[in-house]
């Protein structure tokens, strides 16, 4: 578990990277089954030289130097959607993005599988899972983690926003994220062209992949400040030697 763990970590982190790449190549999403300018929800462009811009749901932004136009890896800057010190390679090449993105993303779909059967077989799954008796508990939970209750519901190995998020990424995140490469893929496209469409079309499953990357994203992010913040010495230990020192209100209840 301990070695899916990092390693799905890492090869996230390549994924997003190599997929800044990509996206640089079109730097836009689409709400449509093709590409449709009426129908926009992002672009980021340089509407002129030296000038850079990213335009959400039809209102621009100017955002020179962070993206539109911004570092070209080559010690220069240029008319470019995200800076070359966040993709994979830093210069633009669509071609080594996509393989960086498909063999790391292979790596975390392993990952994936190995976690969720491992799981299964340690019968540990199920506690990740969201019931229906834990969510009178999800807002006592989220007041005691504000500072604004004293002390925690009861609760099992797992509290009730922790299943509400693992939920939520082992459920709906992360197999949209994967289902949205695969409508990408032209080779998989080619003995599954049903796939793109059950999705609405590419540019659709564009729009989703963006979509469930930023909550996986979004995931992260709120799992490393909640690490750093109850204990980063004590979580880091368990993760690296499998063994944690349980706390005043850790794995009570039921």
């Amino acid at each position: 578990m301990r070695v899916t763990h990092w390693l799905f970590f890492v090869a996230f982190l390549v994924l997003v990277s190599s997929g800044l790449q990509i996206f640089n190549a079109a730097p836009y999403l689409d709400a449509s089954d093709k590409t449709d300018p009426a129908r926009r929800v992002l672009q980021i462009s340089s509407p002129a030289d030296g000038v850079g811009t990213t335009t959400i749901f039809g209102r621009t932004f100017r955002t020179t130097g962070w993206l539109g136009y911004t570092d070209d890896g080559m010690g220069g800057k240029s008319a470019r959607a995200f800076p070359a010190w966040i993709t994979i390679p830093s210069y633009q090449d669509l071609a080594d993005g996509r393989r960086w993105h498909l063999f790391f993303a292979w790596i975390m779909i392993a990952c994936g599988v190995v976690y969720v059967l491992w799981g299964v077989g340690r019968r540990d799954l199920r506690e990740l899972v969201l019931r229906p008796r834990d969510l009178r508990n999800v807002l006592p939970m989220q007041l005691y983690y504000l500072r604004l209750r004293k002390d925690p519901p009861l609760h099992g190995k797992y509290n009730p926003l922790q299943k509400t998020a693992y939920t939520l990424v082992l459920f709906v995140f992360a197999p949209l994220l994967v289902l949205s490469g695969f409508a990408l893929s032209p080779g998989l496209d080619s003995w599954a062209p049903w796939l793109p469409h059950i999705l609405g079309g590419r540019q659709f499953a564009r729009l989703w992949h963006f979509v469930a990357m930023l909550a996986l994203i979004g995931f992260f992010v709120t799992h490393v400040v909640l690490v750093a913040t109850t204990g980063v010495m004590n979580h880091l230990k368990s993760m690296v030697t499998g063994y944690y020192r349980l706390g005043a209100h850790d794995g009570t209840g039921l």
